[in-house]
């Protein structure tokens, strides 16, 4: 069985927040964090299997602290965990105020990804080894976030059996 490193999936990504990026708060428009959390989550899940991947779950997005105007956002990335087919990539976003240089966690973030062959067909992906005290934490939770990801989906299936399709002007 392949095996690669937590490292090797680590990505990041920093931007400056934009008066076209924040609500009528005045803050981040969440949104655009989810859109920046989904890519370079899927970066992450790209360069762990070197396959394609598609977004399977977003598990959480847990919005801590608003960002402002004055910070950048940087956002890094990693596998965590690994199924058959499937990755568990983790996103923590640290805002730093670009006047102070004062630091904080403002979000942090579970996706799953699936790795796809030529076919669109799932293949499997190789084992990930973490190494830092942070990277193992997350590495012996996982399993536990998997068992709640498959319940969770199941949950979602049978509830979908129950929505109607059918447009109101149908």
């Amino acid at each position: 069985m392949e095996i690669r490193y937590v490292r090797e999936s680590r990505t990041y990504k920093t931007s400056r927040i934009f008066p076209t990026d924040v609500n009528n708060h005045n803050t981040l428009f969440g949104g655009k964090l989810m859109s920046y959390i989904d890519d370079i989550a899927s970066i992450s899940a790209s360069k762990h299997c070197r396959q394609s991947i598609v977004t399977a779950s977003t598990d959480s997005v847990d919005f801590l602290l608003p960002i402002r105007p004055t910070d950048s956002v940087c956002l890094e990335s990693f596998v965590t965990w690994t199924g058959k087919s499937s990755m568990e990539v983790f996103v923590k976003v640290i805002t730093e105020d670009l006047k102070s240089g004062k630091r904080d966690i403002a979000a942090t973030s579970f996706l799953t990804f699936v790795a796809l062959d030529e076919n669109r067909k799932p293949v499997i992906v190789p084992q990930v080894i973490p190494e830092t005290q942070e990277e193992i934490m997350l590495h012996e939770s996982a399993k536990q976030r998997a068992e709640m990801r498959k319940f969770r989906r199941e949950g979602s299936k049978e509830f979908s059996d129950h929505l109607q399709m059918k447009f109101p002007w149908e």
